[in-house]
């Protein structure tokens, strides 16, 4: 998906499930979790998410791989914002949680066996994984817009597990062999690399030219990473935590940090993000990356960006939007844009981690072995903990 929640909105979103979690779990852990040292002594331990709002380790199948794909070692797997979502509110536009569902689809693992037709991995090969499976036949998918498609299979997504186990089929077709060069954590990051790819892929962001990054978390940071990467500057990145905005000046040297004020409007905000650039339109940023999905950001953004300029929403949000300004945005020509997830961006991803285009070591703050993911979990539905991005990883040495 697009895995791009900066931050996890407390109250339940318009037309969400009324499920709510069960008294008897105050903690959002639901009662038939096993508890770590449980986990640590079943063969496939794995995290998933109730329609409930609680989440449990429970012990899963180990399945075959059947024609076309391969099973799966999953030896790291990020945490993203939508999957505290999910946890949190059930549901993430018309995505919902109605079932038990293996959460997690930032992942990267070892290839352990080989199903019928497979011919572009092998046993050993270490890969990183694309979540999402389209259908490979609509329209969409024959036109390369196969993020686009209606049947899409998205690991993590309910009905469809995700990569919070420790074994995992997959279709060969959307695994990737990664280089001996990348670490299975880089391959991991991936994922969310791809989503800022594909968000830049629809802008004109270019060399020595302005941009705005909307928020400092994971896909904001990465975000910031690109846009240097690819010669923008000025670079601004905004953010409401001080110490977000702290690792991104650690993280990016020559950005900007403005920290958004609560106590004024968005135009009031935009304002002093546009005084950072210079005084005149054609100094104003031409290029907005909102990476939070926060209405009063997008609203933020919209009054920031240069007239004529680019706003891509990366970030995912409440399903409707009820103050954006219409007409401004319109009288400006503002070519306000969204992503879903992405396409064709793995092999780009590896080749820029591979070429030192990008190091996003840095943000992997926080990792967890496989039997503490619940513990993984608490701590990235808090952003006052100062993580940023964490990695469930799992160490067990299984034979290929």
């Amino acid at each position: 998906m697009s895995p791009s929640l900066e931050e996890v909105i407390p109250e339940p979103t318009v037309g969400i499930s009324k499920a709510k979690a069960s008294p008897c779990c105050p903690t959002g852990v639901d009662s038939e979790s096993l508890t770590a040292e449980e986990a640590a002594n079943v063969e496939n331990p794995s995290l998933q998410v109730t329609a409930d709002h609680t989440i449990k380790l429970v012990a899963a199948p180990r399945l075959k791989p059947g024609y076309g794909e391969v099973l799966l070692h999953i030896k790291v797997t990020g945490i993203c914002g939508s999957d505290i979502h999910f946890w949190k509110t059930g549901e993430i536009g018309s995505l919902t949680v109605d079932g038990d569902c293996i959460l997690g689809h930032e992942a990267a693992g070892i290839v352990l066996e080989i199903g019928e037709g497979v011919s572009n991995l092998k046993k050993g090969d270490r890969v990183a994984m694309e979540p999402g499976v389209p259908c490979g036949t609509c329209f969409l998918c024959t036109n390369g817009k196969y993020n686009l498609c209606d049947e899409v299979k998205f690991s993590g997504v309910y009905p469809y597990h995700g990569s919070l186990q420790r074994f995992k089929v997959h279709p060969a077709r959307w695994t990737y062999k990664i280089p001996d060069s990348m670490t299975l954590a880089q391959g991991a990051l991936l994922e969310p690399l791809s989503v800022v790819l594909h968000g830049i892929s629809r802008t004109r962001l270019s060399l020595g030219r302005g941009v705005v990054i909307c928020g400092a978390g994971p896909i904001g940071l990465i975000a910031l990473a690109a846009a240097r990467g690819s010669g923008a500057h000025p670079i601004v990145i905004t953010d409401l935590e001080p110490g977000r905005l702290a690792f991104a000046r650690d993280f990016v040297p020559s950005c900007r940090t403005y920290q958004v004020d609560r106590t004024i409007d968005a135009r009031g905000n935009a304002k002093a993000i546009r005084k950072l650039f210079g005084e005149t339109e054609y100094e104003a940023p031409e290029t907005i990356l909102e990476c939070t999905g926060v209405e009063s950001s997008v609203v933020t953004a919209a009054y920031t960006v240069r007239r004529g300029g680019d706003l891509m929403v990366i970030g995912v949000g409440k399903s409707i939007m009820n103050n954006l300004p219409f007409m401004h945005i319109s009288l400006a020509e503002i070519n306000l844009k969204f992503i879903n997830r992405y396409a064709d961006t793995w092999p780009a991803g590896i080749s820029a981690l591979t070429g030192g285009v990008l190091n996003l070591d840095k943000l992997v703050t926080h990792t967890f072995p496989l039997e503490q993911a619940i513990a993984a979990m608490k701590l990235c539905s808090d952003v006052s903990k100062g993580s940023i991005k964490i990695h469930v990883i799992d160490d067990k040495d299984i034979d290929a």
